[in-house]
């Protein structure tokens, strides 16, 4: 997600980050798994602690229920655990703040999920597990608006497009939809303002971003389709206590996961068939 969207999320969760970070101390206790490969360090002995945020948000987690398995995320964290040999029955579910989990310091669980983009300044302070999902870029529209049923990428290029400046989201819009109706604005806070305002019909940015603000920020708008490929989108992967003696293996299970096709699998089943965001051709 934008990092601008993403700071509208963080501050809703502040006061959950602050009492999330008031329980993290300790050392990880050993634990050996039977049904790991090896033995595997994890805060509780015989569990795998996950963390996510509060709330979390559809398509990423069901009914705000982490332990239900449904969703991208909550599917994508019961596969990894399985891959490192815990049952379901064995996966403990925390919440954290977004901006407490990549901060340094000691932490209260084993790998946190919620949309993480890897980059080399959070690497300073915490680990990052192989990538599990890389974004896209969407479309999101008024309701009242012709580009809320486009299916096609031609039936867009009559509509007014917003998009931020010097972004992917203006790259691949200006690739895919040409420039002679984008409407270009400084920022990203800029561009919604100008779909919430009726100046232009949607706007083009990242996928998660793109479920948030039709969740939580622009009312009577839909998430239209996404554009096919993901170069230069954000890689979203696990979050991990610096230097955890758990991150290769976890990696080790995500890549296995990439490997099989069931990752490729759940993006279909969880961000495009659950929330009928098809693809534009």
């Amino acid at each position: 997600m934008s990092r601008t969207l993403r700071r509208v999320a963080a501050a809703a969760a502040a006061a959950v980050a602050a009492l999330s970070l008031a329980a993290c101390a300790g050392t990880p206790a050993a634990s050996t798994s039977a049904a790991a490969d090896g033995e595997l360090q994890t805060v509780t002995a015989g569990k795998l602690t996950i963390a996510t945020g509060e709330p979390d948000y559809e398509p990423w987690f069901v009914d705000d229920d982490p332990s239900n398995g449904k969703g991208f995320e909550g599917a994508v964290a019961n596969a990894v655990a399985a891959e490192l040999g815990f049952d379901a029955d064995d996966i403990v579910w925390v919440r954290t703040g977004f901006d407490a989990a990549i901060a340094p310091g000691p932490k209260d669980w084993d790998v946190n999920i919620q949309q993480f983009s890897v980059t080399d300044e959070r690497k300073k302070a915490v680990d990052f597990s192989s990538p599990y999902y890389t974004t896209t870029q969407a479309v999101v529209a008024l309701n009242d608006s012709d580009a809320a049923s486009a299916t096609t990428l031609a039936e867009l290029k009559d509509a007014k497009v917003g998009v931020a400046a010097g972004t992917t989201s203006y790259t691949v819009a200006e690739e895919q939809l040409g420039d002679a109706n984008l409407s270009v604005f400084n920022t990203v806070d800029d561009v919604v303002l100008a779909l919430q305002s009726g100046q232009i019909d949607a706007l083009v940015t990242d996928l998660p971003g793109a479920f948030y603000l039709t969740a939580a920020v622009v009312d009577d708008s839909t998430v239209t389709g996404q554009f096919e490929g993901s170069d230069g989108g954000d890689e979203f992967a696990f979050v991990l206590p610096k230097d955890s003696a758990l991150t290769s293996a976890v990696s080790d299970a995500v890549d296995a996961l990439r490997a099989d096709g069931t990752l490729d699998a759940l993006v279909q089943e969880w961000l495009s068939d659950a929330v009928d965001v098809p693809v534009l051709q």
